[in-house]
């Protein structure tokens, strides 16, 4: 991308790209119900970010409880809310930064110094809720953390990197720009 510059039609949007992919997988994180599962026979506890589930180990109808009745739930859902929503500023600030002929480095900057922040928030929504989830909701069977949880992380670890990009992507200012006159490596014989 730094060889081409960010003038290069395929290279130019990878960063919004790549916060757009982060911003579906925090609502994949948001929505989805695997935040915890059952891990073995019989499949009696599922949870999400809202709430708990449980049925009995015969079957029948699920009983689901609100994590919203617990503060460390609230604090959960509300840190890992934040952190969302500042990414899905980050990707509005992302295309418009990109979409301008003349780019401004300093805004760029200020974009990875917002992922770092949203990243902060999503990871302290990610502790608490495993953290209090196991000591305060009475648990059957072998559970796991499971594939929306995942989501979840993989978003905080994407605002992570993406930080470092949006951050270390001005100091190329020159090379992106291209005013930066190329180096032969010839000898005359």
């Amino acid at each position: 991308m730094v060889k081409y510059g960010l003038d290069y039609t395929r290279c130019r949007w990878i960063l919004p790209l790549l916060l757009g992919i982060g911003v579906i997988f925090g609502i994949i994180a948001l929505a989805g119900r695997g935040w915890l599962e059952s891990q073995t026979l019989p499949y009696v506890q599922q949870a999400s970010l809202w709430q708990s589930c449980r049925r009995s180990d015969q079957g029948g109808e699920w009983s689901c409880e609100s994590l919203m009745d617990y503060a460390w739930g609230r604090a959960a859902a509300a840190t890992y809310l934040v952190g969302f929503l500042l990414l899905v500023i980050c990707f509005a600030l992302a295309i418009i930064a990109f979409a301008i002929d003349t780019l401004r480095f300093n805004f760029i900057r200020g974009i990875g110094g917002l992922l770092f922040v949203a990243a902060v928030f999503s990871i302290m929504g990610l502790v608490i809720y495993p953290v209090k989830f196991s000591s305060e909701i009475p648990m059957t069977g072998i559970n796991m953390f499971s594939w929306a949880y995942g989501f979840g992380w993989t978003t905080a670890i994407m605002e992570i990197c993406l930080g470092f990009f949006f951050c270390c992507l001005p100091n190329y200012e020159d090379q992106i720009l291209g005013n930066v006159k190329p180096t032969y490596f010839y000898s005359s014989p």
